[in-house]
């Protein structure tokens, strides 16, 4: 399996994007678009390997202020957050609609004139605004355990409120012991992770680059994100929509609104899912991604 070293793609508004590619260059080419502080290592290599051998030439990648892509400035506070996620108005860094434009930049930077695109929560809000902006680009659409941006969907429970809003300690054991508490919360109770791999997998992004600062960057554009439930209707590409039934961050309401959107769409609900990818349905998602590209043909 070809796996490409890590590259660096400038897209625009003086943001650096940093990428890396599984599988042959003449596959059809699949770009993974990660959620909420996540850098490019949380789409695990074997779930990248899988989709390489079903045909695709993968392309994972860092958004803006997560991993070793570009950190970029303006300062969110807390009570921003906080004013943000009761719908007041508030002064954003960036946008989601920046965040898509960087993807689409990032393709421009590949040479891919179209792509097929999956994106996990944030990622699914962005693989969706870019279907909306730019829909010549954009061959399938695969949003997983994602939302409309409509208020009323794809709500967070209540127990996350403490875990999501409280401060965080300094440095690289602070951001990994919060980094397993957060996951017991939202993970999958139907498929559980070995704490040792959660704790692995945060070491390796506090090492990458982790920025606080970045995170609540990000926060800000999905909470201020609009309702996509009217441009959704205008996406004509295959779509599936994956969501899983105990997902306490992003309700399975927004997995749902999202599929009610997009004209046929294809909507899979999982039992014992939260919010993470389980490696137990790592077979799943590559043949749901596979069949899903397959009705672009």
């Amino acid at each position: 399996m070809q796996v490409s070293e890590e590259m660096f793609a400038p897209v625009g508004s003086g943001v650096e994007l940093c990428y890396q590619t599984y599988g042959d260059p003449d596959g059809e080419p699949l770009l993974l678009v990660m959620g909420l502080g996540g850098p490019m290592n949380w789409w695990d290599p074997a779930l990248c390997d899988l989709l390489a051998r079903k045909g695709f030439f993968v392309v994972r990648y860092d958004n803006r202020d997560t991993g070793r892509s570009t950190k970029v400035r303006g300062r969110v506070s807390r009570s921003m957050i906080v004013k943000a996620f009761l719908g007041m108005t508030v002064r954003t860094p960036y946008s989601m609609a920046d965040l898509a434009a960087d993807g689409l930049g990032l393709m421009d930077h590949l040479g891919w004139e179209s792509a097929h695109l999956a994106g996990v929560s944030m990622g699914g809000m962005i693989v969706q605004t870019m279907a909306i902006q730019a829909p010549e680009r954009v061959r399938s659409l695969t949003s997983i355990m994602s939302t409309t941006g409509r208020r009323t969907v794809g709500w967070q429970h209540p127990s996350l409120f403490p875990a999501l809003l409280g401060k965080r300690g300094i440095g690289r054991e602070a951001y990994v012991e919060s980094s397993a508490r957060t996951w017991q919360l939202i993970g999958s109770p139907g498929f559980p992770v070995d704490d040792e791999k959660v704790r692995q997998r945060a070491g390796e992004t506090w090492d990458r680059g982790f920025s606080p600062q970045g995170v609540l960057r990000q926060m800000l554009a999905v909470l201020t994100q609009p309702n996509r439930t009217r441009d959704l209707r205008s996406v004509q590409v295959p779509a599936t929509i994956v969501h899983g039934l105990a997902d306490k961050m992003v309700h399975v309401s927004g997995g749902r609104a999202t599929s009610s959107a997009i004209a046929g769409s294809e909507l899979l609900l999982v039992e014992g899912m939260g919010h993470d990818l389980p490696v137990e349905m790592f077979e799943d998602f590559a043949d749901v991604i596979r069949r899903t590209a397959d009705r672009a043909r």
